[in-house]
């Protein structure tokens, strides 16, 4: 099998953003609407955010099959097939975020912030004042560019960056979904260090300098997601 390139798969997703920007652009605002909601509980942020990742990637088949001409498909078949897969997985996110959450907080003897992990309401006049529109749009989506790098960190760590597509395409078992996805990374390995760094870089990019463009950093992670997916697992076909 010749080994993927990285500048390949970043070509190849710009490309197929091309092949229905109504669509994509539309989920992308649809994602950062929702993640305002992070800034009221970041339970429910975390949740939505992840929710929202791994639907794109429901989103990103949609696209490839309504444009494809052959097996054109309704927008409702994507959501219906990867939202019980996508909320699954978010779940865990969200468990995991507490667990560690919970016990750093005991550690420090900061036990009221455990609270406010499933509520902490901060949108008031005080801190929307005096505030520039990056500093605003920082403010909101901050967490969501902490949640895409913990979620990263999590698929490598417990899973592999090929198992959620598998498990829902496949209908792999996470087990297999990550042996066989990790298979697949080692053969490919340099590609998928240039792809997490990249998408790593471009987290703390958006943390820093365009907030604004968090939602469409989770929809481009998404895309890639189906895309490396595709172009692995599906290159026969």
């Amino acid at each position: 099998m010749k080994k993927a390139k990285f500048s390949d798969w970043l070509r190849q997703s710009l490309i197929f953003i091309g092949r229905g920007p109504w669509v994509w652009a539309g989920y992308t605002l649809f994602t950062g609407i929702i993640m305002i909601l992070g800034r009221g509980s970041l339970a429910l942020g975390i949740l939505l955010s992840v929710t929202s990742l791994f639907a794109g990637v429901g989103v990103a088949k949609y696209i490839d099959l309504k444009y494809s001409a052959e097996n054109p498909v309704g927008f409702y078949w994507a959501i219906n097939k990867s939202l019980p897969l996508a909320l699954l997985a978010a779940v865990s996110i969200v468990i995991f975020w507490f667990v560690f959450m919970a016990i750093a907080n005991i550690f420090s003897g900061e036990l009221y912030k455990i609270g406010q992990f499933f509520f902490n309401w901060e949108l008031t006049p005080e801190n929307m004042s005096d505030q520039s529109m990056r500093e605003t749009a920082n403010w909101i989506y901050g967490y969501a560019n902490v949640t895409l790098m913990f979620v990263l960190l999590m698929l490598t760590t417990f899973a592999s960056w090929f198992s959620y597509p598998l498990m829902l395409f496949k209908n792999y078992s996470w087990s297999e979904a990550k042996i066989r996805g990790n298979l697949a990374v080692s053969k490919h390995q340099n590609a998928m260090y240039k792809l997490l760094g990249f998408i790593f870089a471009e987290a703390i990019f958006c943390t820093t300098v365009t907030p604004l463009l968090t939602p469409v950093l989770y929809m481009l992670t998404s895309t890639m997601m189906y895309v490396t997916y595709k172009g692995i697992f599906e290159a026969g076909k």
